[in-house]
């Protein structure tokens, strides 16, 4: 009862509230990637949800469009601006993901939606996350974020998936405050941002 009809309710009611409080928080952000990335502000891009439905998640743009000579983009640790940066150490980047909330294609909490080209490379037992929405934040960002391995992230995707409750959410929520505010496990420790999913060894 609770997955299928109260958490959808619950956080979408919740995304709404906390979109009006962050209101001016989002306005001033819009105003400084305008001008950082000369007009642009968002970062769209096709994700898979539930049950694999690709989507288009909705984040506030960290880096510029720089390219090399051959017409490239430049690593991310390039193209990360000043703003961006800090935008993203304090999770602020999220924000826009609220409105996938609002429309559905997410929750507040579940499994990271990642690349759709990393469907592929998953194993049957790390696909099982696709069994849920995915979210903004959820248990493997609690336990590591982006300091872990992959394989690691999923493990802990997966055992969300099945002990999904209304007191596992809330505490979620609670340890995500927590994380935010102390701003751990933002990279990978070997990049900017995180390493690609290569894939694993099925078995």
């Amino acid at each position: 009862m609770y997955v299928r009809l109260f958490k959808p309710i619950l956080e979408t009611i919740l995304a709404l509230v906390v979109l009006l409080l962050a209101s001016p928080i989002f306005v001033f952000i819009y105003l400084a990637l305008l001008i950082a990335n000369r007009g642009s502000v968002f970062f769209t891009q096709p994700r898979p949800g539930k049950h694999e439905r690709v989507f288009n998640v909705i984040k506030f743009k960290t880096m510029n469009d720089k390219k090399d000579a051959s017409g490239k983009l430049l690593p991310d640790a390039k193209r990360l601006t000043k703003i961006g940066r800090f935008i993203r150490t304090t999770s602020l980047d999220e924000i826009p993901q609220l409105l996938n909330v609002i429309k559905g294609d997410m929750s507040l909490i579940g499994p990271r939606p990642l690349l759709v080209r990393y469907l592929e490379r998953y194993t049957p037992e790390q696909a099982r996350r696709h069994e849920v929405r995915p979210g903004i934040t959820g248990w493997a960002q609690v336990n590591g974020r982006n300091a872990i391995s992959w394989e690691k992230k999923f493990e802990l995707d997966v055992y969300y998936v099945d002990h999904l409750s209304f007191s596992f959410d809330l505490k979620i929520l609670w340890l995500t405050a927590q994380k935010v505010l102390r701003r751990e496990g933002i990279s990978s420790g070997t990049s900017a941002t995180v390493e690609e999913f290569k894939g694993s060894i099925k078995t």
